[in-house]
Parts: structure tokens; sequence; C-alpha cells
């Protein structure tokens, strides 16, 4: 069975009519009223890994001071990981961290904190 072009436009016209609105279906797991905006926060970092060593770039955009840390996990158990001293970013500012591991490095990661 073939549906003519006026038939098929109506249908979809009905079908987008009686289609609620996505704003006017509450969230399900969020009650209505107890969001609260998310202030933003946090640098923006880029980790770069050459072989054993480890370097991150952090700039903050934001007017609150980031204390950001750098972590190196390596991939010998015998290697120590690491964990750098938390640094603080304040508006506008990029810092540069850096670590390293004897041989391999398996994971690198940055952590942030908010500052005083």
């Amino acid at each position: 069975m073939r549906l003519s072009r006026r038939t098929a436009s109506v249908s979809l016209a009905v079908a987008l009519v009686l289609t609620p609105a996505y704003e006017a279906v509450p969230h399900a797991r969020v009650p209505a009223g107890e969001q609260e905006p998310a202030d933003p926060f946090g640098a923006a970092c880029r980790i770069r890994v050459a072989g054993s060593l480890v370097t991150a770039h952090c700039h903050n955009p934001y007017p609150e001071t980031d204390r950001v840390s750098l972590h190196v996990e390596c991939a010998r158990w015998w290697d120590l990981d690491t964990d750098s001293a938390p640094v603080a970013t304040a508006p506008a500012q990029t810092v540069r961290l850096t670590g390293r591991c004897w041989k391999e490095v398996d994971a690198a990661w940055i952590s942030h904190r908010k500052g005083s």
C-alpha cells in the first residue's frame, strides 16, 4: 500500500504536534528546582609522555586558583609511582609540571583542587 504525499505530510504533521517538547518532560534522576549551576573551575591540561619523561602544561582560564598535581604511574612493578606537590595555578596563568619513571610510563594524569 502506497501513501500519497498529502497523506504522508498530514501524518507527519500530526505526529509532530502530538510529540511533547523536550523541556516539558521532567528528568527522572534530578528533581526539578534542585540543580545548582556549576561554577566553571579547573585548569585545562595537556600531558605529553616521551619515553620515561612526562610533561604537563596547565592553563587556568577561570577566576579562581586551581591547585594542580601531576600523578605518574610506572609500568614496572619495581619502579616508584610519583605524585607531585600541588602547584597553585592563578587565573590566566600557565604552569609546567614534570615527572618520570626509570623505564616505561603506564599512566599519567592531573588532579585539581580549589586553591585559597
